[in-house]
């Protein structure tokens, strides 16, 4: 009574309770209101205590306020207007700007991995982005982008996480895009031109010559003829005309993008340039070309993410000559700071655990991984380890959604080379998640669990929320997997 008392006294946010008193805490709201408390969620300020607990098979948010011996309580749903009222009431819910800081984003298709990833990312020395997701893995889903800020402030609530986190609107492609993702609250934004990138440019010089006069100079506030002097010193002349035919328009849009952005926030935000999802590399005097434009057309920007050489398949470890990679690398790095400093984007990061050393070595702090399909294959293993007749099921369905669900993939499964489940014992099955052409294929099938399979999704979800500390754990292990390199 007397610690409820001096929490509702509280007028400014009271630093979080030691553990123990949390536990007790818990205990007594549980009791009281026939529910079970999140003990870190306890949190208190303006005069009252809020907490976040399970009760019937769902969330709600606790709403204290007045005297503990007899408070004025609400129970609400942990709704989008529940996450309305607890940001400005508990500041640590917003997100921020992360700038320079090395950073790994968690994306989560599910909307419940938020605590496994905090568990994974916190007092790790690394910053964590916990609300990202495309608008085609939202589209997929059936997700809003005000869907995936709320599941990660809750989240963030469920946990106590003080420490800061990102918000990540990923691979914005049009202006409409932006808006909705402003409206919602994330404050990164990731553009993506991939959609304006030629990647036709193995041409004759002639051929090439006319495709570089006709870029669309005045979007560029440019001409051929002074882009050909503004890089007489840096790039050679064959090389430039390659790298402005190739990223010229995707350099136009993303310009229009930032400045639309920028029109419309109506607080800070940061922005991501990405070019990764193209059919080529980016070498070193292309994102030279890009960065230079950028900048002259007044694009500010914290990471820029190329596309390396080698292969960054889905799930997947990283195909290619690690040698080549890392001295490509030094040579992208040594760009990104004497044109920034920003950071270098690693996009389709997950499970690219031979590089993360290479590119923690190379790019310090300047380094952004960005995961995200990884945490839904933990799910999955979890649901192998606790029901196996149900993984079964998932991993048909898979197979037979394959050849279409791959289509917006980069990825080279083989079905032939994926088991079929009547072939596997209950014990084979979670291994079968970490084999490259299963983990694949499971990989790009999480919008058809949504999408065809709404029996599947709820089922996969009940299985979890039935078994989260499971799930957090298994989430806090692989996701550590990919932090511990990048702060070693």
């Amino acid at each position: 009574m007397e610690l409820l008392n001096r929490l509702l006294a509280s007028t400014e946010l009271a630093p979080p309770l030691p553990d123990d008193e949390a536990i007790r805490t818990a205990e007594r709201l549980s009791t009281r209101f026939d529910c079970t408390v999140y003990p870190k969620s306890i949190a208190a300020g303006g005069g009252e205590v809020f907490f976040l607990a399970r009760k019937d098979g769902g969330r709600i948010v606790g709403r204290l306020s007045g005297d503990a011996g007899a408070p004025a309580i609400n129970l609400l749903p942990a709704d989008a207007s529940s996450a309305a009222l607890l940001r400005p009431k508990l500041p640590f819910l917003w997100p921020r700007c992360i700038g320079l800081r090395r950073t790994i984003g968690c994306g989560d298709r599910l909307g419940i991995a938020t605590p496994g990833h905090i568990r994974a990312c916190r007092g790790k020395g690394v910053e964590c982005i916990l609300a990202q997701q495309s608008i085609r893995e939202m589209t997929r889903t059936r997700r809003s982008p005000q869907d995936v800020m709320d599941d990660a402030t809750f989240g963030v609530f469920q946990e106590g996480f003080r420490d800061g986190y990102g918000a990540d609107a990923d691979h914005l492609k049009t202006p409409d895009d932006a808006d909705v993702c402003l409206r919602a609250g994330f404050v990164m934004f990731t553009i993506d031109p991939g959609e304006h990138v030629d990647d036709e440019i193995d041409l004759p010089e002639a051929a090439l010559d006319a495709k570089f006069e006709a870029l669309p100079w005045q979007e560029l506030e440019s001409s051929s003829a002074g882009c050909r002097r503004a890089f007489a010193e840096q790039i050679e002349p064959a090389a430039l005309v390659r790298a402005a035919v190739k990223y010229g328009r995707a350099v136009a849009h993303s310009a229009r993008m930032y400045r639309h952005i920028k029109a419309k926030a109506d607080g800070p935000f940061e922005i991501e340039v990405s070019v990764d999802e193209t059919a080529a590399p980016t070498s070193p005097d292309e994102h030279r070309y890009i960065a230079t434009e950028l900048r002259r057309l007044g694009v500010e920007w914290v990471s820029l993410a190329p596309r390396y050489v080698g292969e960054f398949e889905k799930g997947v470890d990283y195909i290619g000559d690690l040698g080549v990679f890392e001295r490509e690398l030094i040579k992208h790095h040594a760009i990104a700071r004497e044109l920034g400093p920003y950071k270098l984007g690693f996009h389709s990061g997950s499970d690219k655990f031979s590089i993360y050393p290479i590119a923690a070595r190379v790019c310090g702090d300047l380094l952004h991984l960005k995961t995200a399909g990884t945490s839904y294959l933990v799910a999955v293993t979890v649901a192998a380890e606790l029901d196996p007749a149900f993984f079964r099921e998932i991993l048909t369905f898979a197979r037979e959604r394959y050849p279409e669900d791959r289509a917006s993939y980069h990825v080279s499964a083989r079905l032939a080379e994926v088991p079929k489940p009547d072939e596997l014992s209950a014990e084979e099955l979670p291994g079968i998640v970490d084999q490259f052409h299963a983990r694949e294929v499971l990989h790009v099938m999480y919008g058809s669990v949504v999408a065809d399979r709404p029996d599947f999704h709820q089922r996969l979800m009940k299985l979890l929320e039935d078994h989260e500390e499971e799930h957090y754990r298994a989430l806090e292990a692989h996701i550590g997997r990919h932090v511990e390199p990048l702060i070693g």
